[in-house]
């Protein structure tokens, strides 16, 4: 006896920022998406640190799904304040966070909260993982799931982040390494076990730079630092790190901070927890396709970039803010709704793309910090 193929008008692969405010800002003009995450469940992974909010991107997004004003409560008291130091832990800036600024701090998980707390119940198909959609015509798509199951959607967007089973719908193009790499560590109740640590970063952001390297580290809500090694490397330089060993990999990775303060070099010998490894990929800057019925991309399977300009996690939220206002707007021509949004996001994305590059770029600068103090100072 056949069972019929679970058929969903708009399917959201991923459960991000991105799909979720998608999600959301359907809801709000009463459209049902069923959205679908390889994740078990929400508390399956740490959703990473914090994220500052830009007014004219993510706040705006937030605005579209309704969630501003509960937003605004979860933002991080203090934490746009903004440090910058050499190599021998001299600040040569450091900004107090007056609460003028438009890009407030929130953790990440925290917004991911905010925004499932919005959806209904069901909305988020957990433990779903896509292993790839193939064309029907008409512009519907079938989609696999890792279990073997199947379902069919007439609009499929994939918000599957970088290594989008659904970009290859629309394009051949892969992530390539950026020639950084960071290993994140962790320092739990810096005030009370690492003051030192606590003293140096300050409550915001802080870095600390030198010819193609740099700490970079912020403080959280609960009390802790997490920091980001970041080093020009090969590619394969994290392979020769036995992470397992957390005093073997801080050591191998200070012998690239020969000189530097101890201070600085202590952010990664003194952290509480193992140390993460990740090379950071981009997509080319000004990634577009062309129009293919009944399929986009929002985030970072759109516009993968290299995080050095804030615009990754924004983007995502504006993407889908946007997509879901355009397809509200004309439930009747999903086809037009979703041209209308790429002509939007391919620029603002390019954009982004090349801010990322050049910001990537001014960090680890043969003379950093001067160049980060530089931007700074034409901000002012």
């Amino acid at each position: 006896m056949s069972t019929a193929t679970p058929h969903h008008p708009i399917a959201v692969i991923g459960a991000g920022l991105g799909g979720l405010t998608l999600a959301r800002a359907l809801h709000v003009h009463g459209i049902e998406a069923a959205v679908f995450e390889r994740d078990a469940s929400p508390g399956a992974r740490a959703q990473g640190g914090m994220l500052d909010i830009h007014d004219d991107s993510g706040q705006e997004a937030l605005r579209t799904a309704g969630l501003h004003e509960r937003f605004l409560g979860s933002v991080h008291e203090g934490g746009q304040a903004t440090r910058v130091l050499d190599k021998d832990a001299v600040v040569h800036l450091d900004e107090p966070d007056d609460g003028t600024g438009e890009r407030p701090e929130v953790d990440r998980g925290v917004l991911r909260d905010l925004l499932l707390g919005s959806l209904p119940d069901g909305t988020v198909r957990w433990n779903a993982k896509v292993t790839g959609a193939r064309p029907l015509g008409g512009g519907r798509h079938e989609v696999t799931l890792a279990d073997g199951s199947v379902f069919t959607t007439d609009v499929l967007v994939g918000a599957d982040g970088a290594w989008s089973r659904i970009r290859p719908l629309v394009s051949a193009a892969r992530p390539a390494y950026t020639g950084v790499s960071f290993v994140e560590a962790d320092l739990k109740d810096v005030d009370a076990r690492h003051p030192r640590a606590a003293e140096l970063v300050g409550g915001g952001f802080f870095f600390a730079l030198g010819a193609g390297r740099g700490f970079l580290a912020h403080r959280e809500p609960d009390g802790s630092v997490h920091v980001y090694v970041a080093l020009h490397a090969p590619e394969d330089w994290l392979d020769t790190i036995d992470f397992e060993d957390r005093a073997a990999a801080a050591s191998h990775v200070l012998e690239h901070f020969t000189g530097w303060d101890e201070t600085l070099r202590s952010l990664v010998s003194d952290a509480d927890e193992a140390l993460v490894p990740r090379r950071i990929h981009a997509l080319p800057a000004g990634h577009r396709w062309n129009r293919v019925p009944g399929v986009t991309l929002l985030g970072d399977a759109a516009h993968l970039m290299s995080p050095f300009a804030g615009e990754g996690a924004n983007l995502a939220m504006l993407d889908g803010a946007e997509l879901g206002r355009f397809l509200a707007a004309r439930p009747d021509d999903v086809e037009a709704a979703l041209a209308a949004y790429e002509e939007r996001l391919f620029p603002r994305s390019a954009a982004a793309a090349a801010d990322s590059a050049r910001g990537a770029a001014l960090l680890f600068a043969e003379d950093a910090p001067r160049g980060l103090l530089e931007m700074f100072a034409g901000h002012a």
